[in-house]
């Protein structure tokens, strides 16, 4: 089975800003290409799963009725272009909590794995931050960082931890998936 995990802001949709939160169905807007990259890789036989920190939820600043509204309008929006994602997970936890799904931790990468039998080694975990790379390192997902959100090649002298492949945008990672 061919899986790729994908973050959803600054992958999916327009990165909101550092501190900020897509609060509403009017904020969320995909990024150019992203629903093309997902009907790629869907037509390629990958499951596509959502992996997303939404702290925005437990600290109040949206409710979870909106985020399920939002999401809803994501998988809408991906069906329409011929893409399908299998399914969403996200951790509304706030940052304090110490759960297990936030992420760095891959908590939301293992209970997919659990729930569809997936071997999280052949996983890919397509991110825009550092962050995301250590989730995908953490789960032991090849890491792909995109840079169409939050991080920025000038700043590579400062990650922590190096992605297993860096590529422009989601669509651009999808044809490098999909010709593997």
């Amino acid at each position: 089975m061919k899986v790729v995990f994908l973050d959803r802001d600054g992958v999916i949709n327009k990165y909101p800003g550092d501190r900020l939160y897509v609060t509403s169905l009017k904020k969320f807007k995909f990024l150019p290409r992203a629903k093309e990259a997902i009907a790629l890789l869907s037509r390629a036989g990958f499951k596509i799963f959502v992996a997303s920190n939404q702290a925005g939820v437990g600290r109040g600043f949206y409710a979870q009725k909106t985020l399920d509204a939002i999401t809803a309008k994501m998988l809408e929006g991906v069906e329409q272009a011929g893409g399908k994602i299998t399914k969403v997970y996200y951790c509304t936890h706030r940052k304090e909590t110490g759960c297990r799904c936030r992420k760095p931790k891959p908590g939301l990468l293992k209970k997919a794995a659990r729930e569809f039998k997936v071997n999280l080694k052949k996983a890919y975990f397509v991110g825009d931050t550092i962050r995301d790379v250590l989730t995908a390192h953490a789960a032991g997902a090849k890491s792909i960082l995109i840079l169409s959100g939050k991080e920025k090649l000038s700043n590579q002298k400062n990650w922590e931890v190096k992605p297993d492949f860096v590529f422009k945008d989601l669509l651009a990672a999808a044809k490098f998936l999909t010709n593997n």
